[in-house]
């Protein structure tokens, strides 16, 4: 299929200086124009970007990126995963040497203020729960871990979940609530919540992929989650009551496993709009959808029929390379931008526009 087929075009805006080796995440902050790069080179990237105005105004605007810092950690091995804490003050860093590192910045430099430990092999995510007060963690290990935020970067371990059965790839927080998301090697998804008079529980599995669960993302309103798996789809589940998921849509079309799914709020101002879903993996393609809820006559119990169209695609976006991951940009105004990161040790940075 030709690229004109499509309503949007996936248009190059900045290749950020590559890493010396894999660069396996990316993460914007939510309340500063910067944006972290990690890799296997262990270290972490900081770039910092400013809206250009001599664009024309048929042109999509650019926006020039400027490598701020590199933080070389003190992880003894691959640095998996970033996550910015929502004040956007605070950096979470996760490794394969099963420690999670705390970063902050003072006096301009990024220091390590605490580092977690207790996983028992390699850290594959870590994220902050949409207030910040929690942050999650996951491993090899199979194992989920929940620790309280204190102040003066002191976290305390409040559970420790070992609910799948095999490697642990991804944790995700819903964007209002305390209900956390994890995805497995193990082919499922679990959500779990806390119990106020007991601890943390996992109070459904969502079964359906028949391939590891790479990756998860919650639609901005929290009443839809995205799954991305080696079998080559992404799935997406409605919340159609407190403690109950089911599969609504299983989005194909990619050639090798997908890594990495993000959904955004969009721009495409359509009513009925859910938003957008950027999904990459393995066949280094970018693939763009918009959800919508399609129109039912009378009243409907239950989950509704999802409409989807593929808006844009963007072969090679790293050349040869697998993408381990795509996020779009939390902050208003940059609904429409898109990070990657590659095997080419590179992030970049895309803008969905109007084709």
């Amino acid at each position: 299929m030709m690229d004109v087929d499509y309503l949007y075009t996936v248009f190059p805006v900045a290749q950020l200086p590559s890493h010396q080796d894999r660069a396996w995440h990316v993460a914007w902050n939510p309340t500063k124009p910067l944006i972290a790069s990690c890799s296997a080179d262990k270290s972490v990237r900081l770039y910092s970007y400013a809206q250009r105005s001599d664009s024309s105004p048929s042109a999509p605007p650019t926006l020039p990126f400027t490598l701020l810092t590199t933080i070389h950690t003190e992880h003894a091995k691959t640095v998996r995963a970033v996550a910015w804490s929502p004040s956007g003050t605070t950096l979470a860093t996760a490794s394969f040497d099963s420690n999670i590192a705390i970063w902050e910045e003072e006096d301009g430099e990024w220091e390590c203020m605490s580092t977690l430990e207790g996983h028992e092999t390699e850290c594959k995510s870590v994220a902050y729960s949409s207030d910040g007060t929690l942050l999650a963690s996951c491993s090899r290990d199979k194992t989920v871990w929940i620790w309280e935020v204190h102040p003066d970067s002191d976290f305390e371990c409040m559970s420790v979940l070992m609910e799948h059965t095999q490697d642990v790839k991804c944790v995700s927080w819903h964007p209002t609530e305390e209900v956390l998301a994890s995805a497995s090697y193990d082919d499922t998804i679990k959500l779990y919540m806390d119990d106020p008079s007991d601890d943390w529980f996992c109070f459904t599995t969502l079964t359906g992929h028949t391939s590891t669960v790479w990756a998860l993302s919650w639609d901005p309103t929290g009443r839809f989650l995205a799954s991305a798996s080696d079998d080559k789809t992404v799935r997406v589940w409605q919340r159609v009551a407190q403690h109950k998921f089911v599969c609504v849509l299983a989005l194909t079309g990619h050639d090798r496993a997908v890594y990495s799914a993000s959904w955004g709020v969009g721009k495409s101002g359509k009513a009925g709009s859910l938003g957008w879903i950027a999904s990459a993996g393995g066949d280094g393609v970018i693939r763009v959808w918009e959800l919508s809820e399609a129109k039912v006559e009378g009243p409907s119990a239950g989950a509704k029929p999802l409409e989807h169209n593929l808006i844009a695609r963007l072969p090679m976006a790293h050349g040869e390379h697998d993408i381990n991951t795509v996020t779009w940009c939390p902050r208003k105004g940059h609904e429409d931008l898109l990070a990657t990161a590659g095997d080419d040790g590179s992030a970049r940075i895309w803008r969905v526009v109007p084709a």
